[in-house]
Parts: C-alpha cells; structure tokens; sequence
C-alpha cells in the first residue's frame, strides 16, 4: 500500500498520527514505512523534511521503488500509531527558497527565452543555471520584477491536468512528461511542471535578493537567497558595513569610496617602500661585490623582497648568494648563482633542512623549519 503524502493535501500540517507499516535495520538507522506521513522526501531540488516519529529523529526522507523511507536514528514499533512531527522552521524555510527560484526562473523565461538547465538548493545558497548570459544590470532589473511579484501577493495554484489537457498547457519543464504530472502555478509569473512545496501565496517568500551573475557554460549562473535566508544575508552585510563605517569615520552609504581612497593610499605607501627597499638593497649588493659566496640572515620580509635582495647580491657577489630571512624555526630563503647550476644545493638544503621550495637552475625561493645554526652548518664545506 503506497504511502499517502499528506504534503500534497496540505503544506502547512506540521503534525499527524500515522500507522508504522515496516520497520528495516539499514546500514545507518532504520528504514521506516509509515501508511501516510507530512515528510516531503528529497526530489524535484528540494532537500528533504527532518523531524521527529515517536521517539526517532528522522534522519533523512526519501523515495524507493514508489514508497517514501523515513531514515530513523532508534527502531519503531509495527503495526502502532505514532505522532510524527516536521521541523516546520526547515519546511517553510525551503518553501521559501523553491518558490522564490520558480519567480526569477520564471521571469527570466518570460523576459529572455532562457531555460533553467540547472538548479541546487545549497545550505547557504541557491544556484540556478540558465542557458544564456545575465548581466548585472539585467539581475537588478529581475530582481525588481521578482519583488513587485511578491509585494503583489499572487496566490500558488497546483494543478494536475488529465493526459488530454496536460499539452495543451504551456508550462515550463526540462523534458516532455506524461502520466501523472503536477503543474505550480504563481499568476503570470510562472508556469512550470514541479514536485516540490511552495507558499500558498508569493507574499510568503517575504524577499528575494539576487547576489551574483556568472558565466557559466554557455550561460549563466545566478546566486540568490529567499525569505528569512535572504533577511540574515542582509543583516550580516549591513553589520559588516556598520563596523567598517565606525572603523573609516565614513558615513554608512560612502564606505566603498572610503577603502577605495585607503587602497590608493596604501598602493602608494607599498610602492615608496620597495622603492627605498631597492635602494637599501642596491647599497648592501655594492658593499659586497666580488665577495664571493655570500650568506645573509634578514629579519622577517615578504617573499618578493627576499628574492629581489638575493637578486641584486647576486648580480654583484660573484659566487652563491643566500638570502635567509625570518627567525629561528622559520626562515624564507632565496638562492642564486649567476652562472652556477644550484639544484643539487636547493634539493640537500630541502632535505636537510626540512624546507621546500625550487626554481630555476640558477635561482630558487622556498622556506625552511630550521636554526641559523643548521643552516650554518649546512653550507660548511660547501661554500
């Protein structure tokens, strides 16, 4: 006997007493059949209710061979009546999400002729693909639209139309179906054949914020949050702004200008600093010309600093040069010969001296976990 799917009946039922059919040990719970049940298993993008069966939390709903698996963590008893409850906080959550997806799927159908040939409820985001590009300006515009249909508040009709009427109704959907087929429909915004549980009406949704358009394939992929997710996003971004706008002295509306000048500012600053780097470099490069192999400990710099500084004593010193900046346990290196061959030293140096790294035959950068006495010790004998 097939499971009745009191989903279908009403959306909104959060509790209900139902018959355990069966009850199966499986390999991470027990598989439970229930003669009707309010749990909406996995399909049609939309992750699966979680809740409770008596006294089981139900760990995941899904579909087989026509009946509905209720995945429960303890064993329940066949043959007697329980109460089975959803998460109802999850359940409109994702009605939230699906029914927000069917309005922009179906806006940028209308508006573009682009198909969804793709969609993922994630736990932080939807995704849907469509097959042509989006611009940025064209996903404010959508999102618009998208809102003034939820301001409008259009009531979600289901339909199941008989094997005659069902092609004559021009709905969405990624392949021809047939037999049992249910259409969702939101006014004139959408038409599309689905099987998932939406809102009674698109005011339900609350929100709909579009946060990314990409190229994707030889379409696009949108970003897009609905309802409660898409409230939490906002807060946590104007937060964000808040403190940043404390931090600039800016007020909340001029905060980009305001990091963008720091930025400006900052790239200037960096760029004195290698300038007068260069020229300290230049000046220790000089003070060891024609010295011969050269080893130098620095304090800690970035790793393009200590290359240019091996580089410039290098050009000058006439022998190995080695570049070791850091502290004990922690130093970044640099090696060189002009005219020399240093794998052989950089792959012993690695070895010896647990650090990695390579390069050229005549240059390599890396790191290594080691003492400036080991290092010394190291390039006894060799230099």
């Amino acid at each position: 006997m097939p499971t009745e799917k009191l989903y279908y009946v009403n959306q909104y039922l959060t509790e209900a007493q139902a018959e355990v059919l069966s009850c199966t040990p499986a390999k991470d719970g027990y598989e439970v059949v229930l003669n009707q049940t309010i749990f909406y298993p996995t399909g049609g993008g939309q992750p699966c209710d979680l809740g409770t069966i008596h006294t089981a939390n139900v760990l995941d709903v899904f579909e087989r061979g026509g009946e509905i698996i209720h995945l429960c963590d303890v064993p329940l008893p066949v043959n007697e009546t329980v109460k089975i409850k959803i998460d109802w906080d999850r359940r409109f959550m994702l009605m939230q999400q699906h029914s927000g997806e069917h309005l922009v799927s179906g806006i940028v159908h209308s508006r573009f002729g682009y198909e969804n040939v793709g969609f993922h409820m994630g736990s932080e985001v939807i995704t849907i693909d469509f097959s042509g590009e989006i611009s940025a300006q064209e996903l404010r515009e959508i999102e618009a639209t998208v809102n003034e249909a939820i301001y409008r508040n259009l009531k979600t009709e289901f339909l199941y139309p008989d094997a005659e009427t069902l092609p004559t109704i021009p709905y969405r959907s990624k392949k021809a179906l047939s037999g049992w087929v249910r259409i969702v429909k939101f006014g004139e915004i959408d038409l599309c054949a689905c099987c998932g549980l939406h809102v009674a009406y698109t005011g339900e949704i609350g929100l709909v914020k579009l946060i990314s358009t990409t190229k994707f394939h030889d379409g696009s992929r949108i970003e897009l949050l609905c309802g409660k997710r898409a409230l939490q996003y906002l807060n946590t971004i104007a937060e964000q702004n808040h403190e940043i706008s404390g931090i600039l002295s800016a007020k909340p509306f001029a905060t980009a200008a305001a990091v963008r000048r720091i930025s400006e500012e900052l790239a200037a600053v960096q760029y004195r600093a290698v300038s007068l780097e260069n020229r300290l470099f230049a000046l220790k490069a000089e003070a060891l010309e024609n010295a011969g192999d050269v080893i130098l400990f620095e304090d800690a710099m970035q790793p393009d600093a200590v290359r240019r500084l091996a580089d410039a004593v290098m050009q000058k010193c006439g022998g190995l040069c080695a570049i070791f900046s850091g502290e004990d346990g922690n130093y970044k290196y640099a090696l060189g010969c002009l005219n020399g061959d240093i794998r052989e030293t950089v792959k012993a140096l690695n070895s010896e001296l647990r650090g990695r790294g390579g390069g050229k035959p005549n240059f390599a950068q890396g790191s290594v976990a080691a003492s400036r006495n080991e290092i010394e010790a190291f390039f006894q004998g060799r230099i």
